[in-house]
């Protein structure tokens, strides 16, 4: 079940969902307009008077499992009072008509002016449109080549403000966030930060008198700021260890290379202070998959480590190519949506090849020594290059990271009696490294928590088992009821100076390695 209060509380079931009304003074609910479609997102309008959700289609069985089929959906109104509801705006039938799942729930308010905000990608971008509740036609809010992330209405609900990765005039800001501002009538938006720093997770102030977020840059770790006529200003700036080594940081630059099969692939170099000769260089493959690494301390707290674990391996002299592959967010939804990707073909694989190509390319980097690792999805791709392309990647550091997604097809595509079920099982496994594990030669370290409630951790026993077979190398590091995205500091901080040393006796030379 999910609910949402009123302002002066709305239901779910599995191949269907309703929107009801549960009245507390009366003990009674009313079900607004219930169809055998799926009704979601209940939103209040700030009088109570009206409600607005989102209607999906009901599931059909029997689907073929292979073909990605769109999902449109449309905006409907109710009157609180009567429970009658109606359609005030419908979607298209195109594969960027679909429900943004990614962003939908977030970006979606009954704002002031008995308008509504919604996120669509009809352009083939993430972008906010406002419709009125009598259903006027929608407005484009956020015109352009980008996409738009965090989503609030301002104080007084007639404006809204959002972070983005628009370029404006520094096209390096396409790894970025800044923040803008946007009436819910239209009009140009408004550029509230911008530069080398990232902004997200705005909030205006209930006066109006001022905007604060969470920021941080390529040396700086997230702090929350707020923002003035000269730009933004830490808060709490004494949390900020006065030790902090930020001078000691590298800042990464964007580069743009091309994939194995003509894709455009942005990713961040990191190149240690003052290397002029060819050595070893790693790839930093992300996990989701729908993230984006950027050109400074990330926003999630995942991705905050795995930028200073990238800052840490630089210091150590390791180039760190971080790689934003397919499907991944922010640069528009057929690369986000990328066809045979994932476990329909693992498409996605041939932008971590050609990151590898790149790297090979550069004077900085031994072509003869190269490393990759990641985290989950990252940590997939990490398995799949060893096992792929033992010729290319010298070594890995796999940390809880898929290995057989035919294991998971079960879960993600409910649909018993699909005509398709046993060829898409085959396409499932042939596109994880389990497959391809007979052509493994390099070394790699496993990191798994036993209590991984997001990758099981009989994905790394099976594969231990099959290196096992194969005498390939490879080294573990298990942390016993630890999950996913570790718990415990200490575990990040033993993980992290296992894949470090990993990597040390693996590509560096032996005069070259940490002395204890």
């Amino acid at each position: 079940m999910v609910s949402r209060w009123t302002p002066d509380r709305a239901g779910k079931r599995d191949d269907h969902s309703f929107i009801a009304i549960y009245d507390f003074g009366r003990e009674s609910v009313r079900y607004l307009t219930p169809s055998a479609d799926r009704d979601v997102m209940p939103r209040w309008s700030p009088d109570g008077r009206q409600l607005g959700f989102v209607r999906l289609p009901g599931v059909q069985e029997k689907l073929a499992l292979i073909p990605v089929r769109p999902v449109p959906w449309a905006i409907w109104v109710a009157d609180s009072a009567t429970g009658e509801a109606k359609e005030i705006w419908r979607s298209g039938r195109e594969a960027n008509d679909s429900f943004p799942k990614e962003t939908a729930d977030k970006s979606f308010y009954f704002a002031g002016n008995d308008q509504l905000l919604f996120a669509s990608e009809q352009d083939g971008w993430n972008h906010l449109y406002s419709v009125t509740a009598s259903g006027s036609a929608p407005v484009l809010l956020t015109p352009g080549s980008f996409e738009v992330e965090d989503v609030t209405l301002s104080a007084d609900r007639r404006s809204v403000i959002f972070s983005s990765n628009q370029q404006s005039s520094n096209p390096e800001d396409m790894e970025r966030r800044h923040l803008w501002r946007v009436s819910l009538e239209g009009g140009k938006p408004q550029s509230l930060t911008k530069g080398e720093t990232i902004e997200w997770s705005p909030v205006e102030t209930g006066v109006g008198t001022q905007v604060v977020c969470l920021g941080s840059s390529a040396t700086v770790p997230a702090m929350p700021v707020h923002l003035t006529a000269r730009g933004r200003e830490l808060l709490a700036q004494e949390a900020l260890p006065a030790d902090f080594p930020a001078k000691q940081l590298v800042t990464p630059k964007q580069v743009v290379f091309n994939s194995e099969d003509g894709l455009e692939i942005h990713g961040q170099l990191f190149v240690p202070a003052g290397r002029n000769q060819p050595g070893p260089a790693l790839i930093f493959a992300h996990g989701g998959p729908v993230r984006q690494m950027m050109l400074g301390f990330h926003y999630m707290y995942y991705y905050h480590n795995a930028y200073a674990m990238n800052q840490y391996l630089a210091s150590q002299g390791y180039v760190v190519l971080s790689i934003n592959y397919r499907l991944g967010i922010m640069y528009g939804r057929a690369f986000r949506e990328a066809d045979n990707a994932s476990w329909r073909g693992a498409a996605e694989y041939k932008d971590i090849l050609g990151g590898a190509r790149f790297l090979q390319s550069q004077a900085t980097v031994d072509p003869k020594k190269i490393g990759l690792w990641g985290g989950s999805y990252g940590g997939y791709l990490t398995a799949l290059g060893l096992a792929r392309n033992s010729d290319v990647f010298v070594a890995g550091v796999d940390l809880h990271g898929v290995h057989d997604w035919s294991v998971f097809l079960p879960h993600w595509e409910h649909r018993p009696g699909a005509p398709d079920a046993k060829e898409a099982e085959k396409l499932a496994f042939d596109s994880s490294p389990d497959a391809a594990v007979s052509s493994w030669k390099s070394p790699v370290l496993l990191i798994h928590g036993d209590d991984d409630r997001n990758v099981p951790f009989g994905q790394t026993v099976d594969l231990a088992q099959r290196l096992r077979e194969r005498h390939v190398v490879f080294e573990e590091l298990i942390f016993p009821d630890e999950i996913h995205d570790f718990l415990m500091w200490k575990d990040w901080i033993k993980a992290y100076h296992a894949t470090s040393d990993f990597f040390d006796r693996n590509l560096k030379p032996a005069s070259a390695r940490k002395r204890p």
